[in-house]
């Protein structure tokens, strides 16, 4: 595991503050994110609007383990918090590549979402941001659990602009199998994040 970085006393516990309060900024997020995504998922049978919403309820599960983890101690906490972060996008993977490629066999066509465009556009912003404050926040801690959340809203604002890409193309060149695509990048990512985890590289930060 990292070891402590060279802070402690009320730096240290600012530090700490600082950390959950990204991930409460990150949670409040992606809990509007499900809802908005869930509906404009519906309204356009996007497949990856679809994927991208689940991909929030993953950092909403994440966000959740990352405050449990910061309010306590000890090395195996982070180790289940890791542990419980790699699951997620497991079942994140499995599901998505089974909505993918049903929908690239049978041809299925999403409706182009301006408003998902939108919200998504937003979201990738907001994700980057968070993403920064947490790789500086949790490397002056020291803390491999952060790290590695920081991480995963990072792959969020990746995926966002992914998800983008594939729905402007869909829109405006009419290329029905973007969507689709799209949402297998999210599988890619979420299948290597995963495997590191499981390999304990994350562990090091």
């Amino acid at each position: 595991m990292t070891s402590e970085a060279a802070v402690d006393g009320p730096a240290r516990r600012r530090l700490i503050r600082f950390g959950i309060g990204l991930e409460v900024v990150t949670l409040a997020w992606n809990v509007i994110g499900v809802v908005v995504l869930g509906v404009l998922a519906y309204a356009s049978a996007s497949v990856a609007l679809l994927g991208f919403g689940l991909d929030s309820l993953i950092e909403i599960g994440a966000s959740t383990v990352v405050i449990w983890e910061l309010t306590g101690s000890g090395e195996r906490r982070q180790r289940i918090a890791l542990r419980l972060i790699g699951a997620a996008f497991v079942l994140l993977a499995a599901y998505l590549l089974v909505q993918a490629i049903v929908a690239l066999l049978a041809g299925h066509r999403a409706a182009p979402s301006p408003a998902g465009a939108g919200w998504t556009a937003v979201t990738a912003a907001v994700m980057f941001a968070l993403a920064f404050g947490k790789a500086r926040t949790g490397r002056r801690l020291g803390n491999p659990v952060l790290i590695t959340e920081g991480r995963v809203t990072l792959i969020d604002g990746i995926l966002a602009t992914a998800v983008l890409v594939g729905i402007a193309l869909d829109g405006l060149l009419g290329w029905w199998w973007a969507d689709p695509v799209a949402g297998l990048v999210i599988v890619g990512y979420a299948v290597r994040e995963a495997a590191q985890i499981f390999r304990g590289e994350h562990d090091e930060g």
